[in-house]
């Protein structure tokens, strides 16, 4: 199989490609090992096995912000929604972004309740393990793979299709070259680096958002206006309207495929959050002040970037398809690689030529290395706290525990890398992927949620129900396909009807399984005591060989735990309301009315839509690009000047670095070294 067809010509040179995916990736890695080297020099921030895993406990809401942001934002919240859009109008976007912010939002109240009730914990299934033992422990510890490994060989897919496409790169090298920077950054800063680069990348990210949006509604020669985007979404409903959308518009919400891809798109995001350790790992990362704003900000401003970015991209693209500049001009782009992620290349390239495909190629490195960074910390997390030391070596030292870390991290980067090449060989895009994900883990979502929300919940129906829910969306997803198309293949069963039952049945067979199996082996009474039994690591022998008393890292200092138990009792009454509320405006309030009148948007209201969009992103560009910067000033400020005092060579103490929330003052205590 070849990696670009025949008569397809690359708008860069495979040199672009290598540079970006190399380079780029070189200059990350360095750039964090200096910045793991500074903080454990001015901060004290030593690579202990907790620093590694969990950040001390200690990070605050404009990084936690940035992370949650940088995490959801895979190659496919670019790719697959400019697909979406491509195929269904204005209501893909919508339909994408809606569906995919809710989880995050939803999932602030388990953020603190795992902080609440487990506050020394590494990672979720730490706590399932506390709760119920060691069968339920393997059964969501392999659920917790599942999803670290689709949405790992999501992102490898999607972003080496782009690469492959752009610049000429065999995909195959491309899978294995884009974790290699991520795998080498992590390495050195560990869960820290994840949120430090995370902030990099979505600002980044952000930029090059705005660059898309405002060449496509304000500078282009070609479009340059809503009122030109317009005008060819018409003129593109007159040539081929779309099959179940009101008036075969591009221009309604009202569109039966578009909310079919709602619902799967609901159900599957479900599972790649409330399954995938990374988000639990931020969760316990976060300071407890922090986890609650962290999420509900970190949700509201990821929004926005689907949402413009395919309004953007994904319409353009639509719109540019007659114009000469278009790539593959005059045929239509094959739905395979529309499935392949390649709208939103192909639209830049039509509206910047050279230069929008290395500012698409850069976006995508961004994206794919953002979230892989994550992924990596949760797999190497379970390895290590829930399979090594919990059944290998229940004794070992921080220092070991850092070490098989370590081990973890680099061996699950080249494991994916073959993986994702063996699925591009077989003929498995992103888009399918996207699709199956919900398919194989979403009937652990409400099992998992359970066991943090209600302690009725026994250790059969936890450790059954994912199980039993699994066998069942794999059956209603199959037979379904069988059914409806005669046989089972990749294209018929990546189609929206039979992954729409598999993902349905994922999610909701749950609610008849844990019913029945809590009515047949009775019902619990957890006090939740043995989650907040579980300890932290001893990392006294690392933090000796740092020179470095334990006491002085953060978050190895003593809390008031009352105190903390107050506020995130407070908060978790404010996400509660907070997430019903705001899943109510964006699942309900703000769609369905526009769905249920069949709507077809004027051009005035189109203009206003985008408007909408634009100013979104800028209220996320400020929560996550400024509001960091803001509220770690103090530290920032601490770091330069302990900088300077070594460069003019004046002597300077230990120091123990104490931040409160919020704006509160940073407190320095110099110890006189003798």
């Amino acid at each position: 199989m070849d990696s670009v067809p025949a008569a397809y010509h690359a708008p860069l040179s495979q040199g672009y490609g290598y540079g970006i995916v190399l380079g780029l990736g070189a200059v990350f890695a360095l750039g964090m090992i200096l910045t793991t080297w500074l903080l454990k020099k001015y901060q004290n921030e030593v690579q202990t096995s907790e620093m590694f895993s969990t950040a001390g406990r200690t990070v605050k809401t404009g990084l936690v912000a940035s992370a949650v942001v940088s995490s959801w934002t895979w190659a496919a919240t670019l790719l697959q929604s400019s697909g979406i859009a491509y195929k269904y109008g204005v209501s893909g976007p919508f339909w994408y972004a809606s569906g995919a912010t809710v989880q995050i939002l939803l999932f602030a109240t388990l953020a603190i309740e795992v902080k609440r009730k487990a506050p020394n914990a590494h990672t979720f299934l730490e706590v399932i393990r506390a709760r119920y033992g060691v069968y339920a422990h393997m059964t969501f510890a392999t659920f917790g793979l599942f999803t670290n490994i689709l949405v790992t060989a999501m992102l490898l897919t999607g972003g080496s299709a782009v690469v492959t496409s752009l610049t000429g790169m065999h995909t195959a090298a491309a899978c294995f070259l884009l974790p290699v920077g991520v795998v080498i950054y992590t390495l050195f800063g560990g869960i820290k680096a994840t949120f430090l680069t995370d902030y990099i990348h979505t600002v980044i990210i952000l930029v090059i958002i705005f660059i898309f949006a405002f060449t496509t509604y304000a500078t282009s020669d070609v479009l340059g206006s809503p009122a030109a985007v317009y005008a060819k979404l018409v003129e593109a409903a007159a040539l081929h309207p779309v099959e179940g959308n009101a008036g075969g518009s591009y221009l309604t919400m009202r569109s039966t495929e578009g909310l079919m891809f709602f619902i799967i798109n609901i159900v599957g995001n479900f599972g790649t959050v409330f399954c995938d350790n990374g988000y639990y790992n931020k969760a316990i990362a976060a300071s407890p002040a922090a986890a609650l704003p962290g999420y509900v900000l970190g949700g509201l401003s990821w929004f926005a970037i689907p949402w413009l970015a395919a309004t953007t991209m994904g319409l353009a693209c639509l719109a540019l398809e007659t114009h000469p500049s278009f790539p593959g001009f005059p045929a239509r782009m094959a739905i395979a690689d529309v499935n392949a992620g390649l709208v939103l290349p192909n639209a830049a390239v039509a509206l910047l030529g050279k230069g929008g495909a290395a500012c698409t190629l850069l976006l995508i490195f961004m994206a794919v290395t953002s979230a892989s960074s994550a992924e990596l910390i949760a797999v190497s997390s379970i390895f290590t706290y829930d399979v090594y030391q919990t059944y290998i070596n229940p004794k070992a030292s921080g220092k070991k525990l850092i070490y098989m870390s370590h081990c973890c991290v680099i061996g699950f980067g080249l494991i994916m890398a073959g993986f994702a090449t063996g699925l591009y060989y077989v003929g498995i895009s992103m888009g399918y992927l996207y699709l199956l994900m919900g398919v194989i883990v979403s009937s652990a979502v409400l099992p998992a949620s359970l066991t943090l929300l209600w302690k009725g919940q026994n250790v059969w129906a936890a450790t059954l129900s994912p199980i039993l829910g699994l066998i069942c969306s794999l059956i209603g997803w199959l037979v379904t396909t069988k059914v409806k198309y005669g046989e089972i293949t990749v294209d018929t069963s990546g189609q929206n009807v039979p992954m729409l039952v598999g993902n349905v049945v994922a999610l909701l067979s749950p609610c008849i399984f844990i019913p029945l199996l809590t009515l047949i082996f009775g019902m619990d009474d957890y006090d939740f005591e043995s989650m907040r039994a579980i300890r932290k690591a001893d990392d006294h022998e690392l933090a000796a060989e740092a020179n470095v008393q334990l006491e002085l890292v953060p978050g190895e200092q003593v809390h008031d735990e009352e105190a903390e138990q107050r506020n995130l009792t407070r908060a978790a009454k404010i996400a509660r309301v907070i997430t019903v509320v705001m899943t109510l405006v964006l699942l309900v309030l703000w769609p369905f009315p526009l769905f249920g009148t069949k709507y077809i948007f004027s051009e005035k209201f189109f203009a206003g839509w985008v408007g909408v969009g634009i100013a979104w992103l800028f209220f996320s560009s400020m929560c996550v690009g400024v509001y960091p910067i803001w509220e770690g000033r103090h530290s920032i400020a601490h770091t330069f000047k302990c900088i300077a005092r070594d460069l003019s060579g004046k002597k300077r103490g230990d120091t123990v670095v104490v931040e409160g929330q919020g704006d509160e003052k940073v407190d320095v205590v110099e110890i006189a070294k003798s």
